[in-house]
Formats: structure tokens, sequence, C-alpha cells
């Protein structure tokens, strides 16, 4: 242990302590040079004896950068943006209630998959950029910041809002905008002016009131609005505040808390995302080998007018650029932690309870110790393998549970908008210009202007990027998967962790496949499953890693896990998926590995290797590719056969119409308590019995109004008596028997549950309506599918009576449906009741 010493500190003057060493105008400049002068880590002292440490080294953010130990503090500019941006999710604090139920709520509106709802609007408003330039005269130069500005301000306004602020078509920028940009530098300038002057600054103070009640007034008309109009089926963040309930205490935000949200988002979505832009485009005009490579991988990918979801991904150089450029110029140049406990830090330097320590990001992300001696160049490279990247000197976004969640939101459409420019333009450094950097609350380039030329005259009407890409739709129905063999009603139970949606939505994927051969499958999270895993069937965990530690539904799983004994999980049979980012590459697959690892440990047998996927990589093939090899695992661990494939067409359903009378049943209707059954009520065939540990299985019915609508919609009499012939892959259909209608949607078909991600893409193959076979299908993407139909309960036949287009026939509906599974249940003693 060092020598305990006194943090260093620049010359003070008096009660104004360090103040007059920092330039108002661009305070974050001047720590810099003050780390230049006195090192990694040094003590600036402010008005009335506070001070704050400024750490610029990994080592020491290393240290500071420990959820348990720091929490975010609002000192300085932050403590006056809350004058508008309130208990919003970047100026809350973390005790407050309004901020952990806000976070839990939206963070599964950013997640990876999220993006794909998101990717036509960022389309429709990058088009509206590249029409702009490319109709402007030769000679005019672009004023880089402004435009990029325009294009982030209405990109988040028509993703998080469906509000359109149309920027690219006024000459000056929109009220709203003015109104925050004057905020965030009146809160930059009051964080370094004496209180009295804020106090005496009386015009400006009446400027502030006036710019603070514009943006207030704006959000809540918004807000208002929404409400009048009710639930039109919108994904949108908006959408999701208004309706969404935290899963942990079941409340809803209030509107003045999604007020400040929506600053918070137009605040955070546009400004730092429009100075990325900037100094990126700055950067490659000063770089001509990186411009080069770029260009040479945007023509590789970028192979249609508009650009796809999946083509955006696959722009890895050009997200290199965009890392490198956040870490020259990271948009947010600073954040501020306090000490939860008195400490030493390093061993060297005491510091009380309640310290703030500032983390100067440019400074950090030119450490030499952690990236070389090269940290001055800007160098995308450097980004090519995530493992190699010093996670505790790369910090753009935050840290820890503080982090920006809009992270992939600002990568996907910065990538897309950089992607489209070098598509289509030539870039040309017109006055040769010399960096000045301009800082608000954030920073950007200053007066940076550009010329371009088209690379190709062909630009698209902006109508078209109202539609999402172009989708092969399919023209006939999805071919069976095949039957199993061999399954004898084993179970699958698949468990999931997940914040942000994507674990959730594999883990249901999975389900839905399991069903779709015939297999008894449930889904629920690792929580419900403490203490309780199957020794029947088989299990699979799909789950995610947050900053490193288990989702908020895993957290009781993980930790039950830990108390298991060895050997004490023998007989449970499971396998297990992560998913991940490597944008954080040192805590990548944390969780998955970790329960994989524990299960095995715990006597539990895995029965399929772990299978990953990155988020920022290709996330879906890689799914794609551990499907595969669950299913062929699957088969042999459990020594199943399959017959049929996925591109082989087998025996479809037919329906014989036929006279006389069905076949009689006898039904048992009564209504059971959960958790018991008496016996006595049910009726046994003569001579069967029950003992102790026999299990009975109770098939639930179909309510006579759902069957009456499913009649309706395919104009059917359910007094008909039918026949019903088709292959044996049709399990549990009563196949060459008379039934009548009635009784098969009575008894059969189960329509209760949401309606499956399969069934939405078949209802879309059906349907003959363009707008109505869309909207079907942007029903199942990843984000838009957990909000708008297992969220709200959608079943096949609400969609069917919605959507009078689709002509998919009674038959197909019926191979297409699950059918009815019994609720089984042991019998507890020799008196007759038995209890579940």
């Amino acid at each position: 242990m060092e020598k305990i010493a006194e943090i260093p500190q620049p010359k003070t003057y008096g009660p104004l302590g360090n103040v007059p060493l920092l330039d108002k105008d661009a305070p974050t400049l001047s720590l810099m040079k003050m780390a230049d002068e006195y090192g990694p880590i040094f003590r600036m002292e402010f008005f009335g004896g506070f001070s704050t440490i400024v750490l610029s080294g990994h080592e020491w953010v290393a240290e500071v950068c420990n959820d348990a130990k720091f929490d975010k503090s609002l000192a300085g500019g932050l403590h006056f943006v809350r004058a508008f941006a309130g208990d919003g999710l970047f100026t809350g604090k973390t005790q407050e209630s309004n901020w952990q139920k806000a976070h839990n709520i939206l963070v599964p509106s950013f997640s990876q998959q999220a993006m794909k709802g998101y990717h036509s609007m960022m389309v429709d408003i990058a088009l509206q950029l590249v029409q702009k330039w490319a109709r402007q005269n030769p000679n005019e130069g672009i004023d880089v910041p402004d435009n990029m500005t325009r294009l982030t301000l209405d990109t988040i306004g028509l993703c998080g809002f469906n509000y359109r602020f149309n920027s690219f078509y006024q000459k000056e920028h929109n009220p709203f905008i003015i109104s925050m940009v004057n905020s965030l530098d009146e809160a930059m300038h009051q964080s370094v002016r004496l209180p009295i002057q804020n106090k005496l600054s009386i015009s400006k103070k009446k400027q502030y009131e006036s710019d603070i009640k514009s943006m207030f007034s704006l959000v809540d008309e918004l807000i208002a609005e929404r409400r009048a109009q009710g639930d039109q089926g919108e994904t949108d963040l908006l959408a999701r505040m208004l309706t969404a309930k935290d899963p942990q205490t079941g409340e809803q935000l209030d509107d003045e808390n999604i007020r400040f949200q929506i600053i918070t988002f137009l605040i955070a979505g546009h400004e730092t995302t429009s100075g990325l832009l900037s100094f990126a485009l700055y950067l490659l005009l000063k770089n001509p080998e990186v411009l080069n490579k770029a260009y040479a991988e945007v023509d590789q990918v970028l192979t249609s007018p508009i650009p796809s979801y999946k083509q955006v991904t696959q722009l890895k150089y050009i997200r290199m650029i965009l890392n490198e450029a956040l870490r020259l110029y990271p948009t947010a140049p600073q954040f501020t932690l306090y000490a939860k406990e008195d400490m030493v830090l390093g061993g060297k330097y005491p510091i009380k309870k309640r310290q703030n320590v500032v983390v100067l990001l440019p400074q950090l992300h030119r450490d030499k110790n952690a990236w070389g001696e090269d940290a001055e160049e800007f160098r995308p490279e450097r980004f090519e393998d995530p493992k190699k990247v010093p996670h505790d000197a790369y910090k753009p976004f935050g840290n820890g549970q503080r982090a920006c969640i809009g992270m992939q939101f600002a990568l996907h459409e910065a990538t897309l908008v950089l992607g489209m420019i070098l598509q289509h333009f030539e870039m040309i450094d017109h006055t040769d210009y010399q960096l000045k950097i301009k800082q608000t609350m954030t920073l950007k380039p200053d007066n940076f202007t550009m010329k371009v030329k088209l690379r190709d005259k062909k630009i698209l009407d902006p109508f078209f990027a109202s539609t999402t890409e172009t989708k092969e739709i399919q023209s006939k129905p999805v071919p069976a998967q095949g039957t199993l063999h061999g399954v004898n009603n084993r179970p699958l139970l698949v468990l999931y962790g997940s914040n942000m949606g994507t674990a959730e939505g594999v883990a249901r994927e999975i389900s839905d496949l399991a069903s779709s051969y015939g297999v008894t499958s449930e889904v629920a999270t690792l929580d419900d499953h403490v203490g309780k895993m199957p020794t029947e069937g088989a299990v699979i965990i799909v789950t995610s890693s947050y900053n490193g530690k288990p989702p908020k539904n895993a957290r009781k799983f993980v930790k039950w896990l830990d108390t298991v004994e060895p050997g004490q999980l023998k007989g449970v049979h499971y396998a297990v998926f992560g998913c991940g980012d490597k944008n954080w590459s040192n805590t990548y697959q944390n969780v998955p590995t970790l329960i994989d690892e524990q299960l095995a440990l715990k006597g539990a047998t895995r029965f399929s290797a772990r299978g990953e996927a990155d988020a920022s990589g290709e996330f879906d093939k890689q799914l794609g590719d551990w499907k595969s090899r669950l299913l062929t695992d699957t088969l042999n661990a459990f020594e199943l056969t399959l017959d049929g494939t996925e591109n082989q067409e087998v025996e479809g359903l037919k329906i014989q119409y036929v006279t006389g009378s069905a076949k009689s049943e006898q039904e048992v209707t009564t209504q059971f308590p959960e958790g018991e059954l008496d016996a006595s009520k049910l009726s046994f065939p003569e001579g069967v019995t029950y003992k102790v540990g026999d299990k009975i299985g109770v098939f639930p019915i179909n309510d006579v109004d759902l069957v009456n609508r499913i009649l309706g919609r395919f104009k059917l009499n359910g007094e008909d008596v039918v026949v019903l012939k088709g292959s044996e892959n049709l399990v549990n259909l009563p196949l060459n028997q008379p039934i009548t209608l009635s009784t098969l949607l009575k008894n059969y078909v189960d329509v209760k549950q949401p309606v499956t991600r399969k069934q939405l893409k078949d209802l879309a193959a059906h349907t003959v309506c363009p707008p109505h076979k869309y909207e079907l299908e942007s029903m199942a993407e990843e984000g838009i599918y957990e909000h708008r139909v297992l969220e709200k309960g959608i079943t096949i036949v609400d969609l069917l009576e919605k959507y009078e287009a689709c002509e998919m026939s009674f038959e197909h509906f019926l191979e297409i449906v699950p059918t009815l599974k019994p609720k089984f249940y042991s019998v507890s003693s020799s008196k007759e009741s038995v209890v579940i």
C-alpha cells in the first residue's frame, strides 16, 4: 500500500477556488489542459469549499466505475439541466422511484431487436437529408452540424413520438430546438458562474424560464393528443410510456415524468448523435485512406438504394469509424460520480463519503498507457477486435447501471446515415477546415462546412422511404415442420432472463418451434423456477447479461443456483443460449456462461453445447445456426426421430361434410378451483380405478361465444357434421370420425393463447391487401411482437376478425392452431381428492 498523499491541485484564487482557470464557454477543454499539466488525477475547488476530483487515467477510472462504491452525481451542469429534464432517465437520481420505474419500462424499447421496428423511420429521415444535399447548387457549402442536428431531431421525434418536426422543410430551426439549445447553454454557464452572478442575471433568467415553458408546452400537447386518441396500436416510446407498467411495482409513469422523459430523449437522442456524425465526417475528410476504405465497404454492402436493416449491421468498418470518432471526441464529454463511503483511492488518496469525481472522457480516451503512443491518431482499426478494446479507457456512453440506454439506437442511426452519405456523395473539404470545438452540454465542431458531389444521379423519391425494406412474401402456406416420434408427452420448459426483451423473444421462438413439432412447451422467467427444475423432459435457458449481472427476472435464480449442492440437479437435461453485445466485451456472455457451468457442476446434464449471439454482429444467423444444432442434439440425446422436413410438403387437412349424426360424446364441464380437484365429481369408465401417485388429465374447453366467433368468421354452421381427413402429422385432431363443427372447435383447438410469430407470418401470407399484409408481418418483429401482441394477449381469432382480407381457409386454420392439452393432476391420497 502506497503512502497516503494529497491529490494534486492547480493554483487557487481565494474564495473562487479554481473557477478562474475554467473557460466558461469550453470548460471541458480547460480541464483537459489541466490534466496535461497535473496528471490523470487532480482536485478542482469551487465556491464555498466545494470540490471535485478529475480523473482521466484508466486505472483510476476502473476503480470509480463500480456501482457498489460509486453512484451518479448531478453536480455541475446536470444540476441545472434538472430544471427542465426533472427526474427523467438522464437527470433522475438512482434512488428516486421514478428513475428505476422508467428504466424498467423503457429499456426494452432500446434493445438491438427493437431497432428493426425503428429502421424504416430512420431511413425516412435519412433520405430527406440525401434529397436535400442532392438538390443543392454545386457551389453551396453545407453546414454539417446544423444538418446533422435537423436529421437527428427529426429521427428521435418520429421514432419516439410519431411527431414530425420537418426540419428539412424549414429555413429556421423548430422553436423547440431553439429553446432546448438555449436552455442547455444556459445550464452549462450557470454551473461556472458565481451564485450571485446567476441571481443578478435577470434577463438571462427570464429567457431561461421562457425557453423551459416553451418546451413544456409542446411536450404536454403531445401527451394530451396521444391520450385523447387512445391506443391506435403504436409501438413508439410514447406509447410504451403511456401504457406499460413497471414489472417490479406494477405502476405506470405519470404525465409529469413522461414529460421529463420526452425532453430527455429529445436532448440525448439528437444532441450527442448529431455531434458524433459531424466529428466522423470531419475525421473522414482529414483521413483519405480511411475514407477510401469506407467507400469500398459501402459500395460492397449497400447494393440497393434503400439500405435494409441487415445491410446496416454489415457495415462493420463504418461502425469502427464511429467508435473511433467517439473515442477522440466523445460528444457527452464527462460524467460525475460520488463516493458512497469514505475510502482511499488507489491505496493513496483518501476521499470522504459524497465526494464527487469527474471522469474526463476526451482525456481518458487518449490515455497512452491504455491506447498506445498513437492515442492521438484517428485509427478505426483499434475496434476491429472488441476484446482488445481497453474497457476502462473507453466509456462514451457512460458506465454501469446509469449507462445510456439509447446506445444501440444512436449507433444504428449513425451507421445508417453515414453509410447513406458515403453511398451517394463525394465529400469535398472546400475550406481546408481546421477543427474548433463548440461546447454546450455536448461537444460539436464549430462552423464546419463542406461541399458534396453526387456519385450516382439516381436518388429515390422520399415517398418510398416511408415503407420498410422489401420483404419476400410467401405466396403459399408455410409447409409443416414434420412430426417427432418418441416424445411420449415429455414436456419442454423454456426459461429466460431478459431486461430488454431480446432473450424473451428468442425463448418464445423456441417454444413456438417446439409446439410446431407437437411438443408440449411452457415459457417462464428463470426466477419463476427457483428450486423447481424439472427432471422430466428438457429445459432450455435463454438469458442475457446486464452490465455483467443477471437480468432482473433471473437474479433470484442465479443466487439460488449458487446454493445448490453438487449432484442435486441430477436428472435435469438442459441447454443454454446467451444473448449479448460485444460492445461490452468485458462482460459479454457472463451470465449465460455462469448458468451453463453451474448447472453442470450441480449435476444437470447438458444435452447441447451453449450457444451465443452478438447483438452487434450476425445475431439472426448465429441464432439460426444454434437452433439447427439444437434440433440435431435433441434428436440424439432423447432418441427421437423426425418425419418430414421444413422443405418438404406434407398432405394437408381435408374436411368432408357428411349427413347423419356425430358420434355421441360424454363431457364433464364442472369448474374446479385452482390447485385441487374433487375426484367424486369426475366420471370414470366402468372398471377404471386410481391410486396415490397416479395422474389425471383434465381437458379445458372453449366457451360458446368464442366458438361462435370462429364459426361466424368462416361463415360455417356449427351443427354441420364433418369428417377430418389428413396425415398423421395432424396430431390430436379427431381424424376419420364424424363430429360437429361446434364440438370440434369447443373441445379440440386452443385459440385463447396469444398468436405466435409463425401464425402471424402465415396470416400475412394469406392476406391479399398489401397494407394489411405489411401490418401483420410487422407484428412479428422483435420489440413490436412483445408490446403489441404478447402484452395485450392478441389471439389469432382477434386478427382473423380484424383483417377480413386474410383469405385463410378453415382447413388451414385448423392446421396451424395447437390442440387443447390436458392439465395433469396427481392423486395425493386414497380419499376422493386429487391435488396438482
